[in-house]
């Protein structure tokens, strides 16, 4: 599988800095993104023959789409910006930001009491996807041309799409830890050199949540040793529900540290803090987190919901993928200011990388997953 790219999304750093990392000026290095040169209309030429077929069935729904996404404005602007200028008939598209396992739960609701607006789905909630998936006639049946190009591991479930490959970090608060973590073996070690320093001063994403649930089940699964150093960690840890809080959180030094931060939100905060927070890629294992991209059953715009699809997996979208601030896993997408599934490699190696699958996990197990977690937090 061809695999590449990552930059950064916008958070507003927190309220307790009072302005102070602007007044260091510490986004102004920021780099500037090149533009993305979209060819209008055109299509790539392994497309199929009936391709403009499509294109002709999506101008008769009226150039609107819907979009149910855990992503936010700042990530989805470049996308729906790009996808207009490729097609320059499509006027209105609408994106609802929701939380990751919500997403599902709605457009189940909307289609129980009628029907849900809803076109295109995007979350990173993978075993709410699997579950979603697995209920049936809830994904509409679509092969993408870009799968040719991408390799048939793009495809995290049947008609469901990897749309980002993004990684998950420690990132810490530099004036509170001088020495940088290079793993979660290594920050176990820091911290148990001085459990009363670091006692609730360092966060991890909740795992009672699909999205923490995925990401540290990964981990334990993924990282031989890595129950080992969590015994040690999270008897010091307190769990948080957002990426975004536990990174204002670094920041404003409330958390010394946090493991299993998505690079995503992390990377704008690194980039304005003037050095006061850095991340790291584990290098005792890195989980990457691929992002769902699929089209609902019932999307009242189901071709322009094809066309978006591909466009966010072809080269032009998967770019703007990467100027949104996610991590682009297609080779040919690179630029100063992008981030890329290739410089995780760089960074750890192939063989540290611990992918997520998308598959469901059966009851009993989550819950023996989730006993031994918490009661490692309750120590």
């Amino acid at each position: 599988m061809a695999r590449t790219h990552h930059p950064a999304t916008a958070l507003a750093l927190a309220l307790a800095l009072g302005g102070a990392l602007t007044a260091c000026g510490g986004g102004s290095d920021t780099p500037k993104v090149a533009e993305n040169k979209i060819a209008t209309g055109a299509v790539p030429a392994y497309y199929p023959e009936d391709y403009d077929a499509l294109i002709e069935e999506a101008k008769k729904e009226g150039g609107k789409l819907t979009v149910y996404s855990n992503l936010g404005d700042e990530n989805m602007a470049p996308i729906v910006r790009d996808f207009k200028k490729k097609y320059d008939w499509i006027k209105t598209v609408s994106i609802n930001e929701l939380d990751s396992d919500e997403l599902f739960q709605k457009v189940l609701s909307e289609n129980a009491s009628g029907s849900s607006p809803a076109d295109v789905l995007i979350s990173s909630a993978a075993s709410a996807w699997a579950d979603f998936s697995g209920r049936g006639d809830t994904v509409l049946e679509y092969k993408s041309p870009e799968l040719s190009e991408l390799g048939e591991s793009a495809e995290l479930l049947p008609s469901v799409y990897s749309m980002s490959q993004d990684p998950m970090t420690i990132a810490y608060n530099t004036s509170l830890m001088e020495q940088a973590p290079t793993g979660i073996a290594d920050l176990a070690e820091i911290v148990s050199a001085d459990e009363g320093k670091f006692k609730d001063k360092v966060t991890v994403r909740d795992p009672e949540g699909s999205f923490g649930f995925t990401i540290t089940r990964a981990l334990t699964e993924g990282s031989p040793g890595a129950w080992d150093s969590l015994k040690t960690i999270l008897p010091l840890t307190r769990p948080e529900t957002s990426s975004g809080t536990q990174l204002e959180k670094i920041v404003a030094g409330e958390y010394t540290a946090g493991f299993l931060i998505s690079a995503s939100p992390a990377y704008p905060v690194v980039e304005d803090s003037a050095g006061l927070v850095k991340i790291v890629f584990p290098e005792d294992g890195t989980v990457v987190l691929p992002r769902g991209l699929g089209v609902a059953a019932e999307a009242p715009h189901p071709a322009t919901s094809k066309l978006f699809l591909d466009f966010a997996l072809s080269e032009e979208g998967q770019r703007a993928v990467a100027e949104g601030g996610l991590s682009s896993y297609r080779e040919g997408v690179e630029g100063e200011g992008l981030h890329t599934y290739q410089e995780v490699v760089d960074a750890v190696g192939e063989d540290k990388i611990i992918h997520v699958d998308y598959e469901a996990v059966a009851k009993n197990d989550a819950d023996a997953w989730l006993d031994r977690f918490n009661g490692l937090l309750k120590k």
